[in-house]
């Protein structure tokens, strides 16, 4: 998806150098070991893994294979892992164009994000577009942007409640799929259509009102029409296990995704009176992205890899499956040209790291 500068905003032309013995680093990483920088097996088998997740829960409590509450819970419970997974592994991948050669393919996965609720061409808008191109960028990067009753950002307007946000925050992150599904993008299709980004980014407003209304049926249709209809269960115990399917999922996302960037020790860069940021696009993701959790090949492979935050910044049409190999390359080059390398050793240092900025955060000063 092509990018768009709504501001005119620039990165500075310096340390091309850094970005280019980067580039043909990684580059030569994949050549001379003769592997794609799309998904392999073990990714193919990951999609399997977390559509099952998703899936077959759905499939036993609809066919009344299991009937006992606590059971069901139970089955909720998996799907939510699966609806997070999908999300974090699978069409995250595919929506930065990164999971297959032929963009058809990428195109047809990422729509699974609409098959869990949401909307692909928002997604592609304010994640690709926007929070890739101007990371922690007030008011460019939407992850940051004022969102009701937390402050993400030392640039966003200060208000008394913020104090209380390093605890209220963990609730509201549950309702992140929830809200997204029910209202932003609704909202979203019309403010980027208003402000120019559906245009720039040549897609139909016709065309995407369609798809967004079409998916939004067919989820309503299979999430919550079909098992009033054809299971015992009452229809307030449907809404109550979708809730529960998307707080848990809403959360997970939530704090697999904050550290990266709302994090004790990031940066918040703003532009120059000529709207030029101080540093190329490339130093800029250092100094606004952290790693953490990079040793635990397990919890790597569930988030998708986005603990190699870094990595996927710096390599957004990589697949995930490739970047704890090419993150010694990226680090190396990094130390070497004195430039930041952020890490967390432990997710739950990182989980810290964003407490502390959350509290930081909900300070006037």
């Amino acid at each position: 998806m092509t990018s768009v500068k709504p501001k005119n905003i620039t990165f500075s032309t310096a340390q091309r150098e850094f970005t280019a013995t980067l580039n043909r680093r990684v580059s030569d990483y994949f050549k001379e070991h003769q592997i794609s920088r799309q998904a392999n097996a073990e990714m193919v088998i990951k999609t399997v893994i977390m559509f099952s997740l998703y899936f077959v829960p759905y499939g036993l409590i609809l066919g009344g294979v299991v009937t006992g509450m606590g059971w069901m819970v139970v089955l909720v419970v998996i799907m939510s892992l699966g609806l997070a997974g999908i999300g974090l592994s699978v069409m995250h991948d595919a929506n930065h164009g990164a999971y297959a050669k032929k963009k058809w393919l990428n195109n047809l996965i990422g729509y699974s994000l609409n098959m869990v609720g949401a909307n692909a061409f928002n997604w592609k808008i304010q994640h690709n577009v926007l929070h890739h191109s101007y990371t922690n960028v007030h008011e460019e990067d939407e992850d940051i942007s004022p969102r009701g009753v937390l402050r993400l950002t030392p640039h966003s307007e200060y208000r008394w409640f913020h104090k209380y946000q390093f605890i209220y925050a963990w609730f509201l992150y549950g309702l992140m799929t929830i809200v997204w599904m029910i209202f932003k993008d609704f909202v979203r299709v019309v403010r980027y259509y208003q402000n120019g980004l559906m245009q720039s980014n040549n897609a139909n407003v016709v065309q995407e009102w369609a798809i967004l209304i079409f998916t939004k049926v067919v989820y309503v249709s299979y999430i919550f029409v079909i098992p009033v209809l054809i299971t015992p269960l009452l229809w307030w115990q449907i809404l109550i296990g979708i809730f529960i399917m998307h707080y848990i999922a809403g959360f997970l996302l939530a704090i697999i995704f904050q550290p990266a960037h709302v994090i004790e020790g990031t940066e918040f860069p703003l532009p120059d009176d000529s709207n030029k940021l101080e540093n190329n696009w490339a130093v800029h993701q250092l100094h606004t992205t952290t790693n953490f959790g990079n040793k635990s090949r397990w919890f790597s492979w569930y988030v998708g890899g986005l603990n190699f935050q870094i990595e996927h910044h710096l390599f957004p049409n990589i697949c995930h499956v490739h970047y704890r190999k090419i993150a010694g390359i990226v680090q190396s080059t990094a130390q070497e040209f004195g430039l930041p390398y952020k890490t967390s050793n432990t997710f739950l240092q990182a989980l810290a790291g964003h407490a502390r900025l959350l509290r930081q955060l909900g300070s006037p000063a």
